[in-house]
């Protein structure tokens, strides 16, 4: 911020104006920083700051993630048993039965007969996952989603709800729903590019998204957690195989 003060008083001013929006700047940085602090997660500076400001507890992550869950899983009005299964199955996997069994209760006995807010509990994840695990949480939702082997419309809305709400970009969102679905052009999506795209803009966008969705930037979560990483990097890879089938790379 000072810094941005110090060039519009450069421009107005000159080198006094400079100094004078460079102090300027300090001072307002000190405040609304200290203001931020205060105020806790879902400030002004979170839009642009990804990194983690905090830490969650293994227990909070597990339990918040199985809320979530619920809300995809309730989308469509019905409640599937595979998705349910598809979600104790997940959470045992990830965690170990006795551990995934405490959450489960902990969610039935507290959470279950309370309204459960996606805004909320985003606000509450957002400032203490990385954004490549609130990447990873999209992903798994969509498996939750389609393990009936159908995404419904309503589904996807309220995952479009939940990645709005962790300010996962639209892009981002796309390229994750693409791996869902068989189209012609979801291999475009996928690598976020438009299918016009130059064969030089394919190999960049295919080099941006192998390190995006690396499994090495999941490497501190959990084992199924690590497992889903290497699943969306399969799919760019294999999107990217596709465009060079395509053409002929």
């Amino acid at each position: 911020m000072k810094w941005l003060f110090a060039i519009i008083g450069f421009a107005i001013r000159g080198l006094g104006g400079a100094i004078l929006g460079l102090l300027i700047g300090s001072i307002l940085e000190r405040i609304f920083f200290t203001s931020s602090k205060s105020r806790g997660s879902g400030s002004f500076f979170d839009m642009f700051d990804e990194s983690p400001k905090s830490s969650v507890s293994p227990s909070d992550f597990e339990l918040n993630l199985l809320s979530l869950s619920s809300l995809v899983i309730k989308a469509d009005g019905r409640v599937s048993q595979s998705e349910m299964d598809f979600v104790r199955m997940y959470f045992v996997q990830s965690y170990g039965k006795e551990r995934a069994n405490a959450t489960f209760r902990t969610f039935n006995n507290v959470v279950k007969n309370r309204e459960i807010s996606a805004d909320r509990i985003c606000a509450y994840l957002r400032p203490r996952l990385s954004y490549e695990v609130r990447l990873q949480v999209l992903h798994f939702l969509f498996n939750i989603a389609n393990a009936d082997q159908h995404v419904s419309d309503s589904e996807i809305q309220v995952i479009r709800n939940i990645a709005q709400h962790l300010r996962v970009g639209h892009q981002d969102f796309e390229s994750i729903k693409a791996m869902f679905f068989q189209s012609a052009d979801n291999a475009y999506k996928i690598l976020e590019i438009e299918k016009s795209a130059s064969d030089a803009e394919v190999k960049k966008a295919y080099r941006t998204m192998a390190k995006k969705y690396h499994p090495d930037k999941l490497q501190h979560m959990d084992e199924v957690h690590q497992k889903g990483a290497q699943e969306k990097f399969t799919k760019v890879q294999e999107a990217y195989e596709k465009i060079q089938k395509e053409r002929g790379l």
